[in-house]
């Protein structure tokens, strides 16, 4: 179902990839895990090697999981799962088995999670995080148009180790 492949071959724009198409981010285990549409984040090169960065907010559950474990999967799906990533996104897996309600089949492998429904999986390993500053925004409106309620993303930036395209 799926294949590695080299980073080196992707052809997508990250700003569309992301920003307009969306990713889930997945972490935990067999036993447990959790997931979360995210529209925020980046894929370059830092430290001479691939990296993808994400963000988290304190409250998501999914940071939980990311906070655990050394390894946690970025996912792209085609548009025909928008109506998953909807839901992803808007509730919660403290409360609800989101991953049914979205009609998502986890996909375990590499020590992780993802899922089999996604057109390309990052595996990735954490590198660092930190909490974002307030008195680190050089824009003075960030704070208060995104952080009204001063809950403040934590930036990770984690090794993109495995690229799985999906060959069905």
């Amino acid at each position: 179902m799926f294949k590695e492949i080299k980073i080196e071959e992707l052809q997508f724009n990250p700003f569309t990839k992301i920003a307009k198409e969306w990713m889930l981010i997945t972490a935990g285990n067999k036993e447990n895990f959790n997931t979360m549409t995210a529209s925020w984040g980046g894929l370059g090169v830092l430290w001479n090697v691939n990296t993808a960065t994400v963000y988290i907010r304190p409250q998501r559950y999914t940071k939980e999981f990311i906070d655990a474990n050394d390894t946690f999967t970025i996912a792209f799906f085609d548009e025909k799962y928008r109506k998953a990533l909807n839901v992803c996104g808007s509730v919660s897996g403290r409360d609800t088995d989101k991953i049914k309600q979205a009609g998502l089949t986890p996909y375990f492998a590499h020590d992780t999670v993802a899922f089999e429904e996604a057109s390309l999986i990052m595996v990735c390993k954490k590198l660092y995080h930190n909490t974002l500053l307030p008195e680190h925004f050089d824009g003075k409106d960030i704070d208060e148009k995104m952080y009204p309620n001063k809950d403040y993303h934590t930036m990770y930036i984690s090794e993109i180790v495995k690229v799985l395209e999906n060959t069905k």
